[in-house]
């Protein structure tokens, strides 16, 4: 049995956690530092190159010095689970439910958020103790998956990722998403400015 009930510490009050996907080292700090400075303070750094890796611990250690966390994305092997320790990740996310992962995550001491977008693959994760999971791909998905989702599992706490934006963040949170990922739609300078306005 793992557990990743950390996540509802890691991501606190804020609802919102910015995906700095393949932006090269310089441009991630900056951009963390944008959304941090605006109150979004969950971050996560896919690791699918050895720049994104390297972008991860630079990323980490700035993260460290205002008390904050980063987490790795797109962690779907037991070498990216090692990575992601190895450069200070504080927890993982992949895009699909594997348990091997989620359990190599959790032995390394990072809690896991594993994707999942059916009624059996949110069971299976429960199964093994998770609470927290990833809800992917979120647009396709639909707001009324996850008011169906509730029913037969009140426990679980959904992060809307895919295809999430300032436009549509506000309708996932009242469908009860408890946090909403935001990816390539942060190429758009003014996407930031704009989520943050969710947390006022």
């Amino acid at each position: 049995m793992t557990d990743n009930s950390a996540f509802e510490e890691l991501f606190g009050d804020v609802p919102l956690m910015a995906i700095l996907r393949g932006m090269g080292v310089e441009r991630t700090l900056a951009t963390a530092t944008r959304a941090w400075d605006l109150g979004i303070t969950a971050v996560e750094v896919p690791v699918q190159t050895p720049v994104d890796v390297e972008a991860l611990r630079v990323l980490a250690a700035a993260a460290r010095e205002r008390g904050l966390v980063v987490g790795a994305g797109t962690v779907v092997s037991p070498e990216h689970v090692r990575q992601a320790a190895d450069a200070g990740a504080a927890f993982t996310v992949s895009p699909g439910l594997d348990i091997d992962i989620v359990r190599a995550s959790h032995a390394a001491g990072m809690p896991a958020l594993p994707g999942v977008s059916t009624a059996s693959e949110v069971q299976h994760a429960m199964r093994e103790g998770l609470t927290w999971m990833k809800a992917f791909p979120a647009s396709l998905l639909g707001t009324g998956w996850f008011g169906a989702m509730h029913g037969p599992f009140p426990q679980a706490r959904f992060v809307a990722t895919g295809g999430m934006g300032s436009g549509n963040a506000r309708a996932y949170l009242d469908a009860g998403v408890r946090v909403v990922a935001v990816g390539s739609a942060l190429e758009d300078d003014t996407q930031l400015p704009a989520l943050a306005q969710l947390l006022s």
